[in-house]
């Protein structure tokens, strides 16, 4: 049995004990110089799982992944200088989608920054705005061991105490707060050296439970205002799968008064819940907005894709808005009244049980109006040439159950709520940022620890500003990626006030004539194409019956058509 080694530097192994004490077991690392004690901390750890990702933006959003499906902190461990910079779009998301990343990134000495070294930023609070904690530890000078003179060891005990604490309240944050958190720890040289036993045994500060009092008061007064409502509207935005318990659903499904909207990444289904929001409101007149109008907005989950509704219930405020979050609650619609620091499942087991169904047809009304919405929606898509709308149904038509559905963002998730998807897919998007830089690195991530298979849907600018995701030796041979590939951001062609001409191809759409056949090639995934909606139903049930190495199916639809298409869909139901 090998015999385990310790970096020889104090505060590498204080980093590295404390992440083992509170459960943090999966290392994503960037290759570098100055982080080599935490390298080497975590890979003679028999209890790390241990990651190497070249790209520090891809490894970002790689373990971002990862701690989106196992609901715990993921650790990121870079060299110092710019490597830690590329981690920022992760951290943000992160930060946004309340996503627990934890981000060690090895520094100089503070004497050295600033001096003209190589490899040398300002390192210090770099994320301050996008981050739960920073923790700037004290860099030592050598082990306590070979210090001889009483002050410098003094010296050395203060730094150990207080980098100690800093690391303690770091990763508890991370823990407790679900978001990301930054340790910066600067190094002396020599970095690689190893002993076998190590020399300090950190304090693991345990964490502090915080409790929220939903008061009686307050409860009795949402109580009495709900029951005299007649128009109760739930939005539920980006919501983890299995989070609500179905006798919740169930129980709004049967109140009249209660209409439920949800969007495709909430994760929740129900035959009585309006699922492709736009889809509903697209043509609505004053009237009809005033009858959607609700007097009360409840309000769970994340970020909410629609602009419609962000529109609509701005312009047509609730007298009260209540938002339902253990963590935080956003004022997105300019009326919040109400934050409760729950979870959705306490909430309603402490609300429900006093509140009464209300004779209404504020429900009935809207369902009805969703059942023409869906007819004509039919209709529609049955009808039309082979372009993005076309393919994405034929998608979703074709995909197996139980499976998990990563969607890019851009046109990808919109298209996505069009749609009634099968309610046994886990579907999951980056909305924190809603950006599209890192969609294919986290699904992969998320690929990786999941014992559900994974299919990552994406356009084609996302996908190619995220190709160094693919240079990655933890993918699952059941992995897929289901590319639509319009040779642009088609998504721009649908936005008010565009003009033909070079400019906007250029610098909006961004044409290109790009294929991921050679990427295929290089990182050896299989692959196939699509050029009609016959071959879209073939390819889909091709990459799906092929477990044995990663697969890409690559749709090309017709770029030029496809706004059209899009903006003649809504006018449909008019």
């Amino acid at each position: 049995m090998k015999k385990r080694l310790y970096s020889k530097i104090p505060l590498a192994q204080s980093i590295v004990t404390l992440c083992e004490a509170k459960g943090i077991t999966h290392i994503v690392i960037s290759p570098g110089s100055r982080n080599a004690p935490l390298t080497i901390g975590f890979t003679e750890n028999p209890n790390m799982n241990c990651y190497s990702i070249v790209d520090e933006r891809c490894a970002g959003f790689f373990a971002l992944g990862i701690a989106q499906q196992i609901k715990k902190p993921v650790a990121l461990v870079c060299t110092s200088g710019s490597a830690l910079l590329n981690y920022y779009p992760a951290i943000s998301e992160a930060y946004y989608s309340d996503i627990p990343l934890v981000v060690l990134s090895a520094d100089r000495p503070i004497e050295r920054i600033d001096i003209g070294d190589g490899q040398t930023i300002r390192q210090k609070n770099v994320f301050e705005n996008h981050i739960l904690y920073s923790a700037n530890l004290h860099s030592e000078i050598v082990p306590q061991t070979e210090i001889n003179d009483h002050k410098v060891l003094q010296k050395q005990h203060e730094a150990q105490k207080h980098n100690e604490r800093e690391i303690n309240l770091a990763l508890n944050k991370a823990i407790e707060k679900m978001g990301p958190v930054h340790i910066n720890a600067p190094f002396y040289e020599p970095l690689y050296d190893k002993i076998e036993q190590p020399t300090v045994d950190p304090i693991n500060v345990p964490l502090e439970k915080q409790y929220y009092h939903f008061s009686n008061e307050l409860q009795l007064d949402m109580i009495d205002k709900w029951g005299r409502a007649k128009r109760k509207m739930i939005l539920i935005g980006v919501n983890p799968p299995d989070s609500i318990d179905q006798k919740w659903i169930e129980h709004f499904a049967d109140d009249p008064s209660v209409l439920v909207l949800t969007e495709t990444t909430s994760n929740i289904h129900h035959e009585s819940h309006i699922n492709s929001i736009d889809q509903l409101i697209s043509t609505l007149d004053e009237d009809e907005f005033k009858a959607l109008h609700p007097d009360i907005l409840l309000t769970i989950g994340g970020m909410v894709v629609s602009k419609r509704i962000k529109g609509f219930l701005r312009k047509y405020q609730p007298q009260s808005h209540w938002h339902i979050d253990s963590k935080k609650a956003f004022d997105t619609y300019f009326c919040l009244t109400e934050h409760i620091k729950l979870k959705p499942n306490s909430f309603f087991s402490k609300f429900v049980q006093d509140t009464t169904s209300v004779t209404s047809t504020y429900k009935s009304n809207w369902i009805a109006i969703r059942e023409q919405r869906r007819s004509k929606h039919n209709e529609y898509v049955e009808k039309i040439k082979f372009t993005d709308l076309k393919a994405y149904e034929s998608i979703f038509n074709t995909l197996p159950d139980n499976l998990m559905l990563q969607l890019s963002n851009s046109s990808t998730v919109r298209y996505a709520q069009l749609f009634s998807l099968n309610p046994s897919f886990k579907v999951f998007c980056n909305r924190g940022t809603s950006g599209i830089d890192g969609s294919t690195s986290t699904a992969i991530g998320a690929a990786l620890v999941s014992t559900t298979p994974t299919i990552l849907l994406t356009g084609d600018l996302s996908f190619f500003y995220d190709s160094n995701a693919l240079w990655n030796s933890y993918i699952p041979s059941n992995f897929k990626i289901i590319l639509i590939n319009n040779e642009g951001g088609g998504i721009f062609r649908i936005l008010p006030g565009k003009e033909e001409s070079s400019n906007f191809s250029t610098y909006f759409e961004t044409t290109h004539h790009l294929t991921a056949v050679h990427l295929c090639k290089m990182y050896g995934f299989d692959y196939c194409t699509a050029n009609t909606i016959e071959e879209v139903t073939i390819g889909v049930n091709k990459i799906c019956q092929n477990d044995n190495v990663p697969q890409l199916l690559e749709i090309f639809t017709p770029r030029l058509e496809n706004d059209s298409t899009l903006i003649d869909y809504f006018k449909y139901f008019d």
